[in-house]
């Protein structure tokens, strides 16, 4: 039987962790078969790990975007986009492939959590991106920013953003509390628009989660291709991701990345799913 086709529209990470490489591990462990439109480059400076993103230029993105919609995927995930020409391009794309779902993670580039993000980057995801989402997965940060409520502390700050973000048009909504919120649980946010469920597993190792939020959105997409239902793609994409942060590993001095095979290869870790 042919492999569900799954594109992620996304940036380079060079270094391999995050980013589309994320995304095409994940899709590799979940049976899919991964494509790519590439829309930045990130490279690391090697004394600092200080990050450079080189954008891809237009005309060359949508020849990418031209050749993987000619393949028919059957899900879209997007990743680092950078530009609101991007942004928007990408969202057209997603309906012109004819995919049945959309998950859009909204990664925003920003040097800590205190500095305000580009507002027409957020302003466009809002427009282009959301009204057209299977499933939007946030941090904290990000779900502040779509939100307009700025910093979230608690999981009543987490359920009102998700309400807010659902009314942007994204059916359903996860919002990654991960370690800021407790330090010996890691608690995320389900809302499928009428009940919210608070998704638990143990706090593992935080040193070496390099790429986590990728891979969380990446497993989410191919769940969805492989005919899971919204709820159970993201509550076994949680689980997938847990294993991989639990068994992160130190790449250098600078940073770890996740074991994107952890849940197939080690272990599979049980997910807490409340209704609150």
């Amino acid at each position: 039987m042919a492999l569900k086709k799954v594109l992620t529209i996304a940036g380079s990470d060079t270094s391999a962790g995050a980013g589309m490489q994320a995304d095409l591990k994940t899709f590799q462990e979940h049976d899919t078969y991964g494509m790519v439109a590439l829309a930045a480059i990130v490279t690391m400076d090697k004394a600092t790990w200080s990050h450079d993103v080189t954008p891809i230029p237009f005309d060359v993105f949508n020849k990418q975007l031209e050749t993987v919609i000619s393949i028919g995927p059957d899900a879209v995930k997007t990743g680092m986009l950078g530009t609101q020409e991007i942004i928007k391009r990408a969202g057209e794309a997603f309906t012109e492939s004819g995919a049945k779902y959309f998950v859009v993670d909204p990664v925003m580039v920003c040097k800590g959590e205190d500095e305000v993000l580009n507002p027409g980057n957020t302003e466009a995801m809002i427009e282009y991106l959301l009204p057209k989402a299977t499933v939007v997965t946030p941090n904290l940060f990000e779900a502040g920013q779509l939100s307009g409520l700025g910093a979230l502390k608690s999981i009543e700050d987490m359920k009102k953003a998700a309400k807010i973000i659902h009314e942007q048009g994204a059916q359903h909504v996860v919002i990654k509390g991960g370690k800021a919120l407790d330090q010996d649980k890691s608690y995320d946010l389900y809302y499928d628009g009428q009940t919210f469920y608070q998704l638990t597993t143990d706090m593992f190792q935080q040193s070496y989660n390099h790429g986590a939020g990728c891979t969380f959105a990446a497993a989410t997409t191919a769940n969805l291709a492989n005919g899971l239902a919204p709820k159970e793609a993201v509550i076994n994409a949680k689980a997938f991701v847990a294993s991989a942060i639990k068994n992160g590993w130190k790449m250098n001095d600078f940073v770890g990345p996740v074991d994107h095979g952890a849940a197939n290869r080690i272990e599979k870790i049980d997910v807490d799913v409340t209704e609150i």
